[in-house]
């Protein structure tokens, strides 16, 4: 959850996947809500349906209670059947409305898990998930959008979680699936790729009987009986699954990533002059004689930020945080524009980006490179020594950067005392960045930043070798300084009272929280009342620099609600902020892109930034960038997979030092800290004794050495097998690593 800046990557350095035929014009809405009606319809229709004594009426019956006039019926007609349809309301016997809550539905994204059960997360933020067995999934896949409800019967499980059943799948997250074409002596069918969709698809012979084996792409049929299994039919066959690239070209697919632009949009990027017009310059203003540079990764292309700074004679210091002007080349409305929306954000692979514009604006035009003139949104925010805001303003204007730092570079600079003018300046930036770090801290955010490791890979695709990247103090005086410029913008925002975009972050739930403190303690890692913020700085202070830190706070991630988009300024309780929007990314964030038109040119543009299509497009910009987070970490852990697999069939074995996160009857989950990879040891693997499970205490206990296994131990791995298609790598442990540990060998934090 870093939602300062998200990380650069290169561009591809591996060929691109052929491009598929252009998208059909469904693609773009595909993701996006139906459109809501004016805002008079949805509020006095969701609070007539929620009051207490409203019973259940007709369509026409609600026209005259909410007073429609007779020249929108029809438009109010659409806005019931598309609520109705994703499951807002219901439409009961003898058509009539009713909100599903009043009868104990709920409408919700089922989360499905590897093992066939999974859980329904309500639309509805103040309703608990739902714990969904695997008989009671119905006909519904992972992350469809259903309707359920509370099974009469065992409605709790022995956590106390709401037991639920799936009733009827609203929407389908998606039609097309990704997998691996096999047969039986009666049938072929698509084993697919997603493990949380624990079924295989029935599709037609192909026409080529090479086909099997091989990676294909199938369309779903409607499945309406759980009795039959569920069918597809072969859209496009992608090659063996062994080919160089068919690995990524799969997550594309299954993710449904489009791989070029169409033609009238590479059209439009291509007429946009180079060159800035000398009447654009005079009517901005002009930041060129100040010093500026940008601090980015050593491969990236596209910089969206770039910094300069001030100290006045009082000591105050003046920051500017110059962000790239995206909004004077794409026009509201242009098909730029339109594409940007429906991508709504870039998407980075290992090998490539999918960007969000073309690449002449994302490399090019937009982009702030040095030496060059480029035009800029500049937010200009004036400090005092001890990092608190005094002042602040904003400002179209024009930069020309004169250095471009990579992380490594400002990091070694920052090793060293300030000797040269390069060195003074970026030991100013850096102190002030640490001063507003120990603030932000001070105020109760949340330390969750922990190392990224990097694939690198050859021109083939294949992983050469795995790269830890520490979030340094290099990349600490970018993060603050983003953090400030978003904090002060969504400020704005708010002063201005009118629709904007912010990124919130809600309250957790207390059960999760609560089974994340069980995970903790099993650990090793005493804690007390998470629901209290100071605790779990406690926390994520007493794991810092333990060999279980990054486990930990993956674990509280996962306990914690998602960030995501919305027109309310509901604060941001990760990073304890209670303004907070996206401003400083908007290259490749179309939400930074529309809180630049509504800071800079609110007039411009009003039905965008209405409420109710600020709602539609933040629910979009959500599922997109939830969508591109799963196709970047798959993509992540696909070739790490790869990588490992190398080692299991390496002549020499290389041993890796492990976590023990989890201890099951089966054997030990594991992690390696120093990949982030996690994968299973099973009892059969422990070599030199014979290990017996203790249910109440979650030990494996010797019988022969006494020695004891329990969570938070560490011990050293070999690879021994890698499964890509079940995405599973199982680590074996000699009996000489065995002897190695010491019985009394206690885990990493306080018992």
């Amino acid at each position: 959850m870093n939602d300062s800046r998200p990380r650069r990557t290169r561009r591809p350095s591996s060929p691109t996947p052929s491009p598929r035929p252009p998208r059909p014009a469904a693609r773009r809405e595909r993701n996006e809500p139906k459109p809501a009606g004016p805002l008079h319809w949805r509020d006095g229709l969701a609070q007539l349906l929620a009051a207490p004594e409203y019973q259940p009426v007709d369509e026409a019956t609600l026209i005259r209670k909410l007073r429609i006039p007779k020249e929108e019926i029809s438009a109010f007609s659409e806005f019931l059947a598309a609520e109705a349809l994703i499951g807002r309301i219901m439409q009961v016997r003898h058509s009539l409305y009713v909100l599903p809550k009043k009868l104990g539905f709920c409408v919700g994204n089922l989360q499905m898990n590897e093992r066939g059960f999974g859980f329904l997360v309500p639309l509805d933020k103040a309703e608990p998930d739902f714990y969904v067995a695997g008989e009671d999934t119905g006909v519904a896949l992972h992350g469809d959008l259903v309707l359920a409800r509370l099974k009469e019967q065992h409605g709790r499980q022995r956590d106390g979680r709401l037991r639920g059943e799936v009733v009827k799948v609203l929407q389908r997250k998606r039609r097309q699936l990704v997998g691996t074409l096999r047969k039986t002596p009666l049938f072929y069918y698509v084993l697919p790729d997603e493990t949380r969709i624990p079924y295989d698809i029935s599709v037609p012979p192909p026409a080529d009987p090479a086909t099997l084996g091989q990676k294909v792409v199938i369309e779903l049929k409607d499945w309406p009986d759980r009795r039959k299994p569920p069918e597809g039919v072969i859209t496009e066959v992608l090659g063996a699954p062994d080919a160089p690239g068919v690995d990524l070209i799969s997550i594309i697919r299954k993710h449904d990533l489009p791989t070029s632009f169409p033609e009238e949009v590479e059209q439009e990027a291509a007429g946009i002059p180079s060159q800035i017009p000398a009447e654009e310059i005079e009517r901005r203003e002009d930041f060129r004689p100040l010093f500026t540079m940008t601090i980015d990764p050593d491969d990236a292309k596209d910089f969206d930020d770039a910094l300069s700074y001030r100290i006045h004679d009082n000591g105050e210091f003046e920051i500017y945080v110059h962000i790239a002007d995206v909004s004077h080349y794409v026009r509201t409305g242009s098909a730029l524009d339109l594409e940007a929306r429906t991508r709504g954000n870039s998407v980075y692979l290992v090998d490539r980006v999918i960007p969000m514009l073309p690449e002449k604006l994302s490399n090019g035009i937009c982009s702030l490179q040095p030496n060059v003139d480029r035009l800029v949104k500049t937010a200009i925010i004036r400090l005092d020594k001890r990092a608190e805001v005094k002042s602040f303003r904003f400002a179209a204007g024009i930069i020309h950067s004169v250095k471009r730092f990579t992380y490594k570079e400002a990091f070694a600079l920052l090793r060293k005392p300030p000797g040269s003018p390069l060195s003074r300046h970026v030991h100013a930036l850096h102190t002030m960045a640490q001063a507003l770090r120990k603030k932000r801290f001070a105020c109760g955010a949340l330390d969750l930043d922990f190392p990224e490791v990097k694939v690198r890979v050859n021109e083939l695709g294949i992983p050469t070798h795995l790269e830890r990247n520490e979030n340094d103090a290099s990349h600490q005086l970018i993060e603050e300084f983003m953090l400030l410029a978003n904090e002060v913008v969504a400020l704005e925002l708010k002063r201005r009272s009118r629709p904007g975009l912010y990124r919130i972050h809600e309250n957790p739930d207390p059960g999760r929280l609560d089974e994340f403190r069980a995970q903790a303690k099993s650990m090793g890692f005493a804690c007390g009342d998470l629901t209290q913020r100071g605790e779990i700085q406690r926390l994520l202070t007493r794991v810092q620099g333990q060999p279980g830190e990054s486990v930990v706070k993956i674990g509280l991630l996962k306990s914690l609600k998602r960030a995501m988009y919305s027109p309310k300024p509901l604060g941001h309780y990760g990073l304890a902020k209670v303004n907070y929007t996206h401003f400083t990314s908007p290259i490749r964030r179309y939400s930074d892109l529309i809180v630049h038109r509504v800071l800079f040119n609110p007039t411009h543009g009003a039905v965008e930034f209405n409420y109710d299509t600020l709602s539609r497009v933040a629910q979009h910009l959500s599922l997109t960038e939830r969508s591109a987070s799963e196709a970047e970490q798959e993509s992540v852990k696909l070739k790490k997979l790869e990588y490992f697999d190398r080692q299991a069939h390496a002549t020499k074995r290389t041993a890796f030092q492990a976590l023990i996160l989890e201890v099951r009857s089966s054997g030990l989950m594991v992690q390696l800290p120093e990949f982030l990879v996690q994968g299973m040891v099973p009892l059969s693997a422990l070599q030199g004794d014979l290990f017996v499970f203790n249910p109440q205490r979650l030990e494996l206990r010797g019988q022969r050495t006494k020695l004891t296994l329990r969570a938070g131990l560490s011990l050293q791995v070999e690879v021994a097998k890698v499964d890509l298609a079940r995405h599973q790598v199982d680590f074996g442990v000699s009996k000489q690593n065995l002897l190695k540990l010491s019985s009394s060998h206690e885990p990493t934090g306080k018992r």
